[in-house]
């Protein structure tokens, strides 16, 4: 992904000045330009959008506020008053309104949660009975909060509560409150830039796709060419054993997420899969990974083989191998690669997989959830594919069939999150938001249809997107973004077909595509140069006549349409 300076607005009822350098200063991606609203004037900037701070149009912003200050009501509770909870819960929905009225200004708003600070006792034993305690009534507020975004789409509320635990004792001091008017320590904001940046890098579409994994003293104990599968060391009566099955289940949730998993190990192929599939306290089974390769070669080659059959990009990868040789070797021959580095102690495996913030995304789809499973289908149909004679004779072999839909409710978040995350196959690289993406559909001279995608083999989901914008008598595809599990199907011939037809119905005479070049898009400018549109190598422009027929793949049906 090409860096991108993003530009965050910063509003809070405390001096978040700390916060503000440290996020400028993280060196992680993306880099962040902050504009810090006027100090303590929360509702005034949420409300009025004419404010100086609002000039610069800032991408996101950070809604930080202490729940004294901002619901009035709870400053009762912190006196114990009695306060009905339905009069709380109604100031906390008041300030929900603001900041989802503010949230259409900015592409997304972080909200870090309210917390208390641990000095702060409440009633002790009785905090967290309901109607009277501080740690109750707290609680109840966040969850509210978070109930009144549940069906936003570019609303996030962080998890300020972690932030403290991790800061300890230094999260707060009174002294910097009295002295400057700064509400947490600067443990505190480190913790919270690490994860506003991993939101954002989620946001945009720069979470990793795929866990590459070494096998011998990685995913279990000992080296099983030496020991045989059953002499290494998993599960069973043994800590390291607990250890090693532990991290292969956090491994296996992580795939429910739509993680790929995959292997890259110095071993002989047949001994490694004999463990996988004969050792009885295996979590892992071979349909849990989208690939592997189990050999003696150099690593870093291996990694880009297994990346290039999976049609990934390298910056979508992460590498955790238990040898520092292996990780520096990777590092420095594949940049791209995330390599974390990872401990020496077993037992600290599965809290450090846990622990790394390269795995946000705004959403999780239904087709997430049954992405191992799709990649464990692509691979039968490559088997199937070395026994037919020709690449028609295979594609008219998968019998593939494609249902094409307008934007709707029931697509809206799948396609969204299809946009944002695909770089590959992608003309423009366009990021929308859910909203933004709603509303640009909406027009009356735009068209956006999805494509969904099943074979013989299974269902892959909605896979496809294609986006038509007209004046007059002139059409531009606007987006053109396939995932990569079914690229050189024909499926992208048969969404210039839909966007032909669709632009045929709107009496157009002419439509074009302009392809605008990334570091990783090259595989869709490869595409368009054998679509059949006349090409201008000049300015990267294809374009089509209308008059003339552009013929669906014999190897593709559309669901609904009649057969010619």
């Amino acid at each position: 992904m090409a860096p991108k300076d993003f530009k965050c607005l910063l509003v809070a009822d405390f001096t978040i000045d700390g916060f503000a350098g440290y996020l400028k200063n993280d060196e992680d991606f993306p880099t962040v330009e902050s504009i810090v609203a006027p100090f303590d004037q929360v509702v005034q900037v949420l409300m009025d959008g004419d404010l100086e701070c609002w000039k610069s149009k800032p991408d996101f912003a950070v809604v930080w506020t202490r729940p004294e200050s901002i619901i009035r009501s709870f400053n009762q509770v912190l006196d114990y008053e009695a306060v009905p909870m339905a009069q709380i819960l109604k100031e906390v929905d008041e300030y929900a309104s603001l900041l989802a009225m503010m949230s259409g200004r900015v592409k997304s708003v972080l909200v870090p949660t309210w917390v208390s600070p641990p000095y702060h006792r409440g009633l002790g034993m009785l905090d967290l009975k309901t109607g009277i305690g501080v740690a109750s009534t707290l609680m109840r507020m966040n969850l509210r909060l978070a109930e009144n975004f549940d069906e936003s789409s570019n609303i996030y509320l962080l998890d300020t509560q972690r932030w403290v635990s991790v800061a300890g004792k230094h999260a707060f001091n009174p002294k910097l409150w009295y002295m400057g008017k700064v509400a947490f320590g600067s443990d505190v904001f480190k913790e919270g830039v690490r994860d506003v940046k991993s939101a954002l890098s989620g946001i945009v579409g720069g979470s990793k796709k795929l866990i590459i994994l070494d096998l011998d003293d990685t995913l279990w104990g000992g080296v099983v060419g030496d020991v045989g599968w059953e002499g290494i060391r998993l599960g069973g009566h043994d800590h390291l054993g607990e250890a090693y099955v532990d991290f292969q289940r956090a491994l296996k949730s992580l795939t429910k997420r739509g993680i790929l998993l995959g292997i890259v190990s110095k071993n002989e192929e047949a001994v490694a899969i004999e463990a996988i599939t004969s050792h009885p306290e295996m979590v892992l089974r071979l349909d849990d990974f989208a690939g592997w390769r189990i050999n003696w070669q150099d690593k870093a080659l291996n990694i880009v083989d297994l990346v290039s059959e999976l049609n990934l990009g390298l910056q979508s990868v992460v590498f955790i191998d238990d040898n520092p040789v292996e990780r520096a070797r990777v590092r420095e021959a594949l940049s791209e690669v995330f390599v974390p580095e990872w401990p020496e102690d077993k037992m600290l495996y599965r809290s450090t997989l846990l622990g790394l913030r390269v795995f946000d995304t705004p959403s999780i789809s239904e087709e997430d959830a049954g992405r191992t499973k799709m990649y464990v289908l692509e691979r039968q149909r490559s088997d199937l594919k070395k026994t037919v004679g020709s690449l028609d004779e295979w594609l008219r072999s998968l019998d593939t069939k494609i249902q094409v839909e307008e934007l709707n409710k029931a697509n809206l978040q799948r396609a969204a999150q299809l946009l944002n995350k695909t770089n590959q196959m992608n003309l423009t690289t366009r990021r929308m938001t859910e909203l933004e993406m709603a509303d640009w559909a909406r027009q009356d001279n735009h068209k956006l249809w999805t494509f969904r995608v099943s074979d013989n083999f299974g269902d892959s989901g909605l896979t496809g997107i294609i986006s038509l914008e007209f004046e007059g008598k002139v059409g531009r595809i606007v987006d053109f973004v396939l995932s990569c599990r079914v690229m050189g199907r024909k499926v992208e011939e048969t969404m210039l077909y839909t966007a032909i037809k669709g632009a045929k119905s709107q009496h157009l005479d002419r439509i074009y595509a302009n392809y605008i070049p990334t570091f990783r898009n090259k595989p869709c400018l490869d595409f368009w140069k054998t679509s059949g549109f006349s090409y201008n190598g000049t300015d990267s422009c294809f374009s089509w006549e209308l008059c003339d027929e552009y013929a669906l793949p014999d190897c593709i049906k559309i669901e609904g349409e009649k057969e010619a």
